[in-house]
């Protein structure tokens, strides 16, 4: 009997429509001949639909998604039961009591509210196997600022930052400037919880930050400011696995890569030679330098207790390698990191399952309650405060 797999996409995240290309392709990817999957799509009200039409990308586009039905999630025996909405007269399947079971979830979500864990402890509460980590990896990743404290802590190379709230700003702006200028100019000014390059952007001068923080302030409360270094490469690798179990992929360096990627550069880039790649990979690298990002990326992946897999961004500025952050959640999984070690997309997706359900049935085998009858082991006439 096929496994039911459940690929959530979407979310009340700026990063909604970025995930609604990663959910299609792994919904075009995954293998059917043992898995039967379906896409249960979030809408950015926070409204959860299944249905044939979610299938395909050309009712995203047209906004138009007939046979989509709204449904509430539950949870039975280890499982995602998803309900009709009351409003719903029949079922999905024409029965009016119909309810579809997911075995295991696959979250191709991005962003904030479905990517930093949110979505992670509603699965882990309830004992359903979900690929990408735990509430603890994702929400260590999604926040570049408890990222990178991790990182420190673990002796991983990152760049100077510093960091602030936004009522800190808003109520000691000169101090705050002052502290942040002390890095030196150029700067890189992030939202703490985004990805995508949503928000970010570079600061010359003093101007041009006091402008960078206020962008940056829309999409957060937590902004985060880095040293932006001069030449550098970035490097991308990816690795799989779960605790001492791990394998990075190849190396990748986007092409034309300068200060940061954008967006656009990411998801809307059409250049006028389509010929032109996007990435290189294998990165050229000195065989050492490879090797110590290699190895900074398993040490990266394990300090955030990360399973599945895994995209670890760096900087290499010809001297020194930085890692710049994890993606828990990569775009298109990173299935190109690892077509050059003969992984297919369909075997990488299998991989990221399998990993889930081993995640979770080490899950099971710990101790969740402790029975001393405590409640009648009490007075009655004991004080509560």
């Amino acid at each position: 009997m096929k496994k039911s797999i459940g690929i959530i996409i979407g979310g009340k995240s700026v990063e909604h429509e970025v995930s609604i290309i990663t959910g299609l392709q792994v919904l075009d990817n995954i293998d059917k001949s043992i898995y039967e999957p379906r896409i249960i799509y979030i809408q950015k009200d926070g409204k959860w639909y299944i249905g044939n039409s979610l299938h395909d990308i050309n009712n995203y586009k047209a906004k138009q998604f007939e046979g989509a039905y709204e449904v509430l999630p539950g949870f039975r025996d280890g499982k995602l039961m998803l309900y009709p909405h009351p409003e719903i007269k029949q079922g999905f399947f024409g029965k009016k009591y119909d309810t579809v079971a997911v075995d295991v979830v696959f979250p191709a979500v991005h962003g904030t509210n479905v990517e930093d864990g949110a979505l992670h402890g509603m699965f882990q509460m309830n004992g359903v196997p979900c690929a990408f980590g735990s509430v603890l990896s994702s929400a260590v990743g999604m926040d570049k600022v408890v990222m990178k404290q991790v990182f420190q802590s673990n002796n991983l190379p990152v760049v100077d930052y510093a960091w602030f709230y936004r009522s800190e700003f808003e109520a000691n702006k000169d101090e705050i400037l002052g502290n942040v200028e002390k890095i030196g100019y150029p700067l890189i000014v992030k939202p703490a919880n985004l990805g995508s390059s949503v928000g970010i952007s570079k600061a010359k001068n003093y101007d041009e930050l006091l402008v960078s923080i206020e962008v940056a302030m829309n999409y957060d409360r937590k902004i985060i400011v880095e040293k932006c270094l001069e030449d550098v490469r970035e490097i991308n690798c990816a690795v799989m696995g779960y605790e001492n179990n791990l394998v990075a992929s190849l190396c990748e360096e986007p092409v034309g890569w300068k200060e940061f990627l954008t967006y656009e550069d990411k998801y809307v880039n059409k250049k006028k030679d389509s010929s032109e790649p996007k990435r290189r990979i294998p990165a050229d690298l000195p065989e050492e330098i490879t090797n110590s990002i290699k190895n900074y990326a398993k040490e990266s992946f394990k300090a955030v207790d990360c399973c599945g897999n895994a995209r670890i961004d760096f900087l290499y500025d010809g001297n020194n390698i930085y890692v710049n952050e994890i993606n828990t959640i990569p775009g298109s999984i990173a299935f190109y990191l690892w077509e050059g070690m003969n992984i297919s997309f369909k075997d990488l997706i299998t991989k990221i399952i399998e990993f889930a359900e081993l995640q979770q049935n080490q899950r099971k085998s710990n101790i969740v309650s402790y029975d001393i009858d405590l409640l009648n082991k009490m007075g009655s006439g004991t004080k509560h405060k």
